[in-house]
Parts: C-alpha cells; sequence; structure tokens
C-alpha cells in the first residue's frame, strides 16, 4: 500500500472516529456536570446571573421570532384553510405545527445563535487567557463554578422560552389569522381547546426544548473549553459551537419526534 493510500485511510478512519470522540467528550462533561451539582457545587449566585444574561435578554429576539412565526404558520396554512372552507381547523393546525414542532426548534435556534455563541466565546476567552488556570490555583472548581451555572440557565432558559413562544406565536396566528381570513380570534381559539390538542401536545415540545437545551449547553461549553490558538481559535470555537449545536439539534428532533410521536 502507498503511503498516499494509507494517509487517505487512516483519514477516513479519523474523520469517522470524530462524531465519536466528540460524543465522548460531551458525556464526559455531563458527568462533570452532574457530579458538581449533586455534590452542592454550583455556584448559585453565577447560576441567577447566567439566567439573566441568557433569558431575560433573549426576551426581544423570543418575541419577535415567535409572533412572525404564528402568523408564517397561518400565511402557509391560507390556502388550504380557503379552499376546504375549514376555518374553525385554523386554530388546531396552527397550534399543531407550533406547539409540537416549529415553537421549540425555531427558538432553540435563536438561543443557539444568540446565547451559545456568547457562551463559548466567553469560556474560550477565559481559556486562552488563563483565567481558568487561575481559579484552580485557588482551589476554585471552574465547572461547579462556570460551567454547571451556565448549562442549567441554557436549559432552563430555553425550556421558559419555549412555553412563552409557544403562547406568543399562537397569539400572532389569532390575529394574522383574522386579518387574512377574517376568522374570529374566538373561533380560532375554540378550534386550539375543541380536545384536538391536548397536554400531550405542549409535553412533547416542552421534552424537545429540555433535549435542545442540553446539546446547545453541552455544544457551546465544550467547544469553549477545547479553545486553543489566542483570539482566532475564540472565532474557531464559537463557529464549530454553533454549526454542532444546530447538526444537534436537528438530529434530536427526529429521534424525539420518532420516539414519543
Amino acid at each position: 500500500m502507498s503511503d498516499a493510500e494509507s494517509g487517505a485511510r487512516d483519514e477516513a478512519r479519523s474523520a469517522s472516529e470524530a462524531p465519536l470522540r466528540l460524543a465522548g467528550r460531551l458525556a464526559l462533561l455531563l458527568a462533570a456536570i452532574g457530579r458538581a451539582v449533586a455534590e452542592g457545587e454550583l455556584d448559585r449566585r453565577m447560576f441567577v446571573k447566567s439566567l439573566y444574561e441568557t433569558g431575560v435578554r433573549s426576551l426581544p429576539i423570543v418575541v419577535l421570532t415567535a409572533l412572525f412565526t404564528g402568523g408564517i404558520m397561518v400565511v402557509q396554512a391560507a390556502p388550504i384553510v380557503e379552499r376546504y372552507g375549514a376555518h374553525g381547523l385554523l386554530g388546531w393546525g396552527a397550534g399543531f405545527g407550533t406547539l409540537r414542532e416549529i415553537g421549540p426548534l425555531l427558538t432553540a435556534l435563536m438561543i443557539s445563535g444568540r446565547v451559545g455563541a456568547n457562551n463559548t466565546a466567553e469560556l474560550g476567552t477565559m481559556v486562552v487567557t488563563e483565567q481558568l488556570d487561575a481559579l484552580r490555583a485557588l482551589a476554585i472548581d471552574p465547572v461547579g463554578f462556570l460551567i454547571a451555572p451556565r448549562f442549567l440557565a441554557i436549559v432552563t432558559t430555553l425550556l421558559l422560552a419555549t412555553l412563552f413562544a409557544d403562547a406568543l406565536a399562537l397569539v400572532g396566528a389569532a390575529y394574522v389569522g383574522a386579518a387574512l381570513l377574517g376568522v374570529d380570534p374566538a373561533v380560532f381559539y375554540t378550534g386550539l381547546t375543541s380536545g384536538l390538542l391536548g397536554f400531550g401536545d405542549v409535553a412533547h415540545g416542552l421534552v424537545k426544548s429540555v433535549v435542545f437545551g442540553v446539546v446547545i449547553a453541552l455544544s457551546s461549553c465544550h467547544y469553549g473549553l477545547a479553545t486553543t490558538g489566542g483570539a482566532p481559535g475564540v472565532g474557531r470555537s464559537v463557529n464549530a459551537a454553533v454549526v454542532v449545536s444546530a447538526a444537534g439539534v436537528f438530529l434530536c428532533d427526529f429521534f424525539v419526534s420518532f420516539l414519543i410521536a
């Protein structure tokens, strides 16, 4: 076998092993976070600060995304509703897609782009400026002080933001439906509560939001901690975290939908 063939085979093997190595590292990080929380090493003040940074400051983009998401659902459903005269089912159609799929998915992508990227950049900067080494020198565990609070804050934020976004999306859908199709908001909400939708549909989306939050938090923390190479390395870590988070969200979306459909 030539050196070129051997090198190509080694490169292909490394590429195939890369997802497994990443999954292993994420699992180890999750285990370390779980240990820190179980042993009471979680810094509560940092957790509250992270909740504010990830949750409260994300409200504008969540509100904007949610309102237009509801409107888009109605715009897409409008031709079918008009063709078959199914105005009474508009609430069910918009609610089914929003609660189970579109709400959690778009909220996760917005949180990933804003919060996940910011988290990776902050942790990466701390790594390249040796701030984490300084914490270790002071006998402070970086996982309990920095990583676990950010992880829990991102997961909590995504869960609550999904609930908020679902409600806003349905409000937006009701009023866009009234403007475009003449469907009274009362008729729209009757379609939501007539029995075709239940708590299981809401729970379906909330389970997804928790899974998405775990994926985004783990990816952003992992790539932040793995940063090397100074300022350019921070940029590469942010790019990798956003890409992996988005891919992980869609991958988990498929499997969660398949398992709890």
